[in-house]
């Protein structure tokens, strides 16, 4: 499974951390950075691209890291096709995976520890949607409220 991941100078170290997590884990990254530590990087040049490489299918799944995941959350929400979640514990990981049918998940550098983000990344990635009709019913609203402001 391809993950996608994207950090910006706040979120970098975590990214790296859960990065290296992830391949000793068996899954393929692409990592859309940021990997340096330019203070200057905008969030959005590297939550856009990991969106757009879940959206199309590239990768199963995204991961954004800043400081505390808003900026990130919010910018890959307006992917079309993108749910992404801002998630701080293991039980809204959980829910946004099998109620949300979330395909990316923010997290907040300056507000999450590292052990938990990394308990966090595993819970998402390894929690399936329920399928429940009632959740269904929800995201097929999401959907065409995305269209319906998309344009398209």
């Amino acid at each position: 499974m391809k993950i996608a991941l994207g950090a910006d100078n706040a979120g970098r170290q975590l990214k790296d951390e859960i990065k290296k997590h992830l391949e000793e884990k068996g899954y393929e990254i692409a990592d859309f950075g940021l990997c340096s530590d330019d203070p200057a990087a905008d969030y959005p040049d590297y939550a856009v691209p990991a969106s757009e490489a879940v959206a199309s299918g590239e990768c199963a799944f995204g991961i954004l890291v800043c400081g505390t995941g808003i900026g990130m959350s919010i910018c890959a929400n307006k992917v079309k096709g993108i749910r992404c979640a801002n998630v701080h514990d293991c039980f809204s990981a959980e829910a946004t995976r099998q109620h949300n049918d979330a395909n990316m998940l923010a997290l907040g550098a300056r507000v999450t520890g590292v052990g938990l983000a990394l308990k966090i990344t595993d819970i998402f990635l390894g929690t399936e949607y329920s399928g429940a009709e009632r959740h269904t019913r929800r995201i097929n609203k999401i959907t065409a409220t995305e269209e319906k402001y998309s344009g398209k």
